[in-house]
């Protein structure tokens, strides 16, 4: 059989090149697609106690809407392990991003965590050196991952038992060596600090009224999670008296995919993306396999004499169906074949774009299934209809003359399949367009602060007790115009807090304030608009009880919301000196939230610069540099260009938009190869009618004009049923985002033009090949 196919492969060199080549570019994307669908469901996937292990968070009510927190208080996991039937574990978790390391002088930042010791054994962790029972155990403990210890000495053997100096303070002495967390995991990480080591520099923790940690408890098979969760609620509540919160487990297996909330309410997250792409892998894999249809009955009137003679001689029709089945099954997988070939050919750029490190070995057992199983899907989807197609030929009509115009259905059928091929690509156009505007409108946006030319670095306490020496340095070197400490990048805000009272509050306003540690200069540095007030004075000392505040917060608190008014927290009262314009940061999508600047440089881990305008931003980087490291030499000088960070904040978006163009190019190539197919049908069929009319004086372009305007017809149908299913798409999408476009007419009507002009390319070659045929040949009864 296969002997057979390979020869009728090698008679019909193009259609079965053009056959083969259609079906292995759908494999490959799809299996592209498929990789990264399986990256993203496997997450956390490595980690042993998976099922048992869960996070704690809090729902949050402030002026009637509710917000879900990561973080809990630090004295939640020891209550929690004393008093809560069904856990077997508590761990707590605080992030320290890029801590200073230095061994031998030679200082590194990296990223990781401070942690209980009963972390190592509840996230399972790969121990190469040191004991997992004792490693964190003592307050100076360390440790370090694979890839740090080779960073810093070189190899994991010499690791053990060496003095590393934190921070240019403390001495932490590297107790063990993990194995490196994979890419596709919760909690990466470079090194692990105790978690009392933390809790001795930061004494909040110990108060129920702060939440900045996260809490991890591992469960025991079979507990209820929802007696738990009533237990964590009333737990905190019984320690806040005045709390409303409510605590709740939520899985390691959703952490991943269903990480959104909103009001408090479960609302997905990136199980959208995995849905959207893994139908998009479907789709183009069943236009691929359309594409092998209609290329194959493109070529029927070819086979139709042999079809005709076998059944003569006795050939049934499951024998004949058998064998163009098996010629499809055996183009199938050659098409498979090659399609591993471009996979290995296009991943590196692939995990360019995604921003992952997929794989695909063909030693593991579901990729080697995965593609098997493609390529017997492709084989039996698109071979199935050739095969009872062509078998069906009666062997009197094709020996006489082989026509298929009575057989509207099969005509129909294909139409259809062209319909759907065209009808989707126009989806993905139109709906690429419109995640291209909403990024592009958002990122147009009005910040409320000028992005270009503003630096952020980590600053150290040298820098921070000389700041205004530093500062007079650097806008006396001519490259910047203004610098200010803040406690964050002022892209992410990330503190929080509630409870504030002002003269004639309504009771049940309860604003979740965003809260900025800072000094004198934020404003001129940010390019932050005063709307009244002053700034903070030089001397930060005077404004220790002034606070700045923006004019969403101004508006909220009415008439008390001006300068020379107090806003309370607590004991402690501060007098409002400034109010500033509203400004966006954390969601680029949503109204800026109420806001209040503190005048605490004391608290402040990041240096904010703005550059003078230049065509060398990296010497004037490199002069800042050079006065930066006059003040920590022991410390590298890390920074980021906020303008940059701005740009990280739309991945997603831009993911979501690279992909859909992408995946809607090669909708549109596979299409049209389709359409080539069908075109060149139409145009065998029909041979004797064009012979005919030319014979009779018909032109080229009348021709022309002839083959075509059936394919256009199509390709307008295809538009008619796009359209409202795109927009449908689209307005739900676009939901999800309080700042966004309206969707345009123009987009539809440019997406369906596209499709036309596109078929028209595509349907042109076969349509003016078969007008300028020459008609004797045509007419010649073959």
């Amino acid at each position: 059989m296969f002997t057979k196919a390979f020869r009728r492969l090698l008679s019909n060199k193009t259609f079965s090149l053009l056959n083969i080549l259609g079906l292995a570019t759908g494999i490959t994307c799809s299996a592209l697609i498929f990789l990264w669908v399986e990256d993203e469901v496997t997450y956390n996937n490595h980690f042993t106690h998976k099922n048992q292990l869960y996070s704690v968070l809090e729902n949050q009510t402030y002026n009637g809407v509710t917000s879900t927190f990561w973080s809990t208080p630090g004295p939640l996991s020891p209550a929690v392990q004393s008093s809560v039937p069904g856990i077997q574990n508590t761990a707590r978790m605080t992030w320290a991003d890029k801590q200073n390391f230095s061994y031998n002088n030679n200082p590194i930042y990296q990223r990781g965590a401070y942690v209980d010791p009963a972390f190592l054994s509840m996230f399972s962790l790969t121990f190469l050196k040191g004991n997992p029972a004792a490693a964190l155990t003592q307050p100076n403990s360390l440790v370090v991952t694979r890839e740090m210890a080779t960073t810093i000495f070189g190899n994991t053997e010499d690791a053990m038992g060496k003095s590393v100096k934190v921070n240019n303070s403390e001495l932490f002495t590297v107790t063990a060596v993990v194995e490196n967390q994979p890419y596709n995991s919760s909690v990466r990480f470079q090194w692990l600090l105790p978690f009392a080591a933390y809790e001795k520099n930061n004494p909040w923790v110990k108060t129920w009224g702060n939440n900045g940690l996260q809490t991890f408890i591992q469960l025991a098979p079979g507990a209820n999670t929802n007696a738990v969760n009533k237990q964590l609620t009333q737990l905190i509540r019984t320690s806040e008296p005045e709390s409303k919160d409510e605590a709740f487990v939520f899985p390691m297996s959703q952490w991943r995919l269903y990480s959104y909330f909103n009001n408090g309410k479960p609302a997905g997250g990136r199980i959208k993306d995995v849905r959207l792409f893994a139908g998009i892998a479907w789709v183009i894999l069943f236009i691929a396999c359309i594409n092998f249809m209609n290329l194959s009955t493109a070529r029927s009137e070819k086979r139709a004499r042999e079809v005709g003679v076998r059944k003569v001689i006795g050939a049934q029709k499951l024998r004949l169906i058998l064998q163009f089945g098996g010629e499809s099954m055996f183009m199938s997988f050659l098409s498979v074949v090659l399609s591993i070939g471009l996979i290995y050919l296009f991943l590196p750029a692939f995990n360019s774009l995604v921003q992952k490190h997929l794989s695909l070995s063909l030693i593991q057992p579901v990729h080697l299934a995965g593609l098997l199983s493609i390529g017997l899907i492709c084989g039996i989807v698109a071979g199935s209809y050739p095969a009872l197609y062509l078998s069906s030929f009666k062997p009197i009509q094709v020996l006489k003359g082989f026509r298929d115009r009575q057989n509207s259905s099969a005509s129909w059928f294909r139409k259809g399949l062209v319909v759907f091929q065209f009808s989707i690509s126009i989806i993905l156009i139109i709906c690429t367009t419109i995640v291209y505007r909403q990024v592009e409108h958002t990122r147009n946006r009005q910040l409320g602060f000028d992005k270009e030319n503003l630096i952020y670095a980590k600053l150290e306490k040298n820098v921070q007790e000389h700041f205004s020496v530093v500062r007079d340095e650097l806008v006396r070197s001519g490259v910047v115009t203004d610098a200010a400490l803040c406690n964050q990048n002022m892209l992410e805000v990330g503190s929080n807090g509630a409870g504030f009272e002002w003269q004639g509050k309504d009771p049940s306003v309860n604003p979740l304030v965003s809260l900025i540690a800072t000094g004198p200069h934020l404003l001129n540095t940010m390019g932050f608009q005063l709307e009244s007030g002053r700034d903070f004075y030089t001397d930060a000392k005077a404004d220790s009880a002034s606070v700045i505040i923006n004019r969403r917060l101004a508006n909220m608190m009415g008439k008390e919301g001006q300068v020379g008014h107090y806003i309370k927290r607590a004991k402690e009262q501060y007098l409002i000196t400034g109010i500033v314009n509203d400004f966006l940061y954390n969601d680029m999508y949503s109204k800026p939230a109420p806001l209040i600047m503190f005048c605490m440089p004391q608290l402040t881990e990041v240096l904010m610069i703005r550059l003078k305008p230049s065509d060398n931003l990296i010497s004037a980087v490199g002069k800042v540099e050079t006065i930066i490291k006059k003040y920590q030499p022991e410390y590298p000088f890390e920074y980021n260009f906020t303008d940059q960070s701005f740009n990280t904040m739309f991945f997603n978006e831009q993911f979501t938009g690279k992909l859909a163009s992408l995946f809607a190019a090669l909708a549109i190539l596979i299409s049209c190869l389709g359409l080539f197919g069908l075109s060149a049908f139409s145009a065998e069929q029909r041979k004797k009618e064009i012979g005919i009319r030319k014979v009779l004086g018909a032109t080229v372009s009348n021709v022309t004009a002839l083959l075509s305007k059936e394919f256009m017809a199509l390709v307008l149908v295809s538009s008619i049923i796009a359209f409202p299913v795109a927009w449908w798409l689209m307005h739900n999408w676009l939901q999800n985002y309080e700042y966004r476009i309206s969707i345009s007419w123009w987009i539809f009507l440019l997406a369906g033009i596209t499709a036309m002009l596109i078929a028209l390319i595509t349907i042109s070659f076969q349509s003016i090949r078969a007008a300028i045929s020459n008609p004797v040949k045509s007419l010649r009864n073959t």
